[in-house]
């Protein structure tokens, strides 16, 4: 017996709208492999163009954009076309979020199938069933490795974020306290700038949230600290653990949490040992201190879906956030977690394009051949070490600092970054403009020493494209420093200004 089909889903099921559907992506996939290679502007008339809506852009946000960036709408994976008909490699991914590149035919077909739904946005009073299904595909990979057991959707990774810390403060009636380390980062909320460790985020705002820093793993100061048969990692370790337990001495029954993004982002993709976290979560553990893992930026990047079970931390965690790749955000929770009605709201929780397409997103990582020592992401990993080191062999005055001082590529998965020019702030902006000039777009990351940093779209890219990409790489590096060799090749300036008596 055939069963009922609502309107909806006839309408989805179709022949004509899988023809049409089949059509246009037919239509994408001939446009998009013309883009082949970077390449600059394509006549005067674009140029001219372009810069007209730059000068708009400027306009209506009060502000020009960092970079002259403003998509054409179409690309071919790492390749990314802008409206003067100029081509980069896209090697930043709008800060992590397009891990799959640029005009993917499958999630472009998913996007617009997604596009037949009824409304645009969907909340938490009113959603479709996209909604539940992509809750239940995040909740079913977290829980393989911990005990989190329930989502909270949303717009955004702050508004994750917020929700987190909400859910963690309603659990400890409200204390008013949170533990994160220090060079952290939040998101752009009045809260979570706050919390996030940037003097020039929180500038201006009235400050009324207590955040305790640690201090993150640091494998030079670690290294340094070796003695006798005690490794440095041991007695770097024992000293944050030490730190933590005066906070909580000093504040007892104060803290609402210990939030920890498990590999920095914008602090300078730092990644640490797994027993750093892992001791300081057991002090917190064992003190009632829930134990919130911030994976928005790491989320489905290192070399498992969730960084928390790539380091072996699921028992520990409470509450994890996640977003960017994954289009819409979300805060997990476990069920001694679950919130009391009330807490949690919200008009959008996302878009029915961002809901399908996230949730396909993650099917495709859970299914493909992404993660492991032997996975894809790791192996990307592996060339672009390969490719800083031997630029930095052949060009050591580019790299003017010993592993002694600063290791100059570093990273975990996806997320990757290399330090030339002694860690020193504008050599390394002057870099990243002369990258997005010769073709490769990135940012930087890091509070002193300075990084740059790359999240390409390794769910698409081919490694054969990493040699294109260093040869514009090392291109842009030799201008920089010709420009400038003696800044250039110095050492780090230092955080602050130096005292001196008048």
């Amino acid at each position: 017996m055939q069963r009922e089909m609502t309107q909806g889903e006839q309408l989805r099921e179709s022949a004509a709208v899988r023809s049409a559907i089949d059509t246009m992506v037919g239509e994408l996939k001939e446009r998009s492999s013309q883009i082949t290679g970077p390449r600059g502007a394509l006549s005067p008339e674009l140029s001219k163009s372009f810069d007209e809506i730059m000068a708009v852009a400027s306009d209506v946000r009060g502000r020009a954009l960092l970079y002259p960036y403003i998509g054409s709408g179409l690309g071919n994976g790492a390749l990314v076309e802008l409206v003067d008909g100029s081509v980069k490699f896209d090697m930043i991914t709008g800060i992590g979020v397009h891990f799959f590149g640029h005009s993917d035919p499958e999630l472009t077909a998913v996007a617009i199938e997604a596009g037949l739904s009824d409304t645009v946005m969907q909340g938490h009073l009113m959603m479709n069933e996209e909604a539940i299904r992509f809750a239940e595909t995040l909740i079913a990979e977290a829980g393989k490795s911990s005990k989190l057991a329930h989502a909270f959707l949303c717009g955004s990774g702050a508004m994750a974020n917020e929700n987190a810390l909400k859910v963690c403060m309603q659990k400890k009636n409200g204390a008013p306290r949170v533990i994160a380390f220090a060079h952290c980062f939040m998101g752009r909320s009045t809260t979570m700038a706050q919390i996030g460790d940037s003097a020039a985020g929180r500038q201006g705002i009235a400050l009324n949230v207590m955040a305790d820093y640690l201090p993150f793993y640091d494998h030079i100061a670690a290294r340094r600290m070796s003695a006798g048969d005690v490794s440095g990692s041991t007695r770097y370790i024992d000293m944050c653990v030490w730190h933590l337990e005066q906070l909580i001495a000093r504040y007892p029954d104060q803290h609402a949490c210990f939030v920890a993004e498990l590999v920095q982002g914008e602090g300078g993709f730092n990644k640490p040992l797994p027993e750093f976290h892992s001791e300081l979560m057991s002090v917190c553990k064992a003190n009632g201190i829930p134990v919130w893992a911030d994976e928005v930026q790491t989320f489905g990047r290192t070399e498992k879906m969730f960084c928390f079970d790539a380091m072996g931390l699921g028992e520990y965690i409470d509450v994890c956030t996640i977003g960017k790749m994954s289009q819409v955000c979300a805060a997990l929770y476990t069920s001694d977690f679950n919130p009391k009605p009330g807490l949690l709201s919200g008009t959008f929780l996302g878009s029915g394009l961002g809901l399908k397409v996230g949730r396909r997103i993650v099917e495709r990582l859970r299914d493909g051949d992404y993660y492991g020592p032997n996975g894809r992401i790791a192996k990307h990993h592996a060339l672009f070490r390969k490719h800083v080191e031997a630029m930095a062999k052949k060009h050591p005055e580019w790299f003017p600092v010993s592993h002694e001082v600063m290791d100059i590529v570093g990273g975990f998965g996806g997320m990757m970054r290399f330090t030339p020019f002694g860690g020193q702030k504008d050599p390394i902006l002057k870099l990243c403009r002369a990258l997005y000039d010769e073709g490769v777009i990135c940012f930087y990351c890091g509070h002193g020493p300075f990084h740059v940093r790359m999240l390409p779209p390794l769910g698409v890219m081919p490694e054969s494209q990493w040699p294109a990409v260093f040869e514009i790489v090392e291109r842009a590096m030799a201008k920089v420093h010709a420009e400038s060799p003696a800044k250039a090749a110095s050492g780090a300036r230092p955080m602050v200004k130096p005292y001196k008596k008048s």
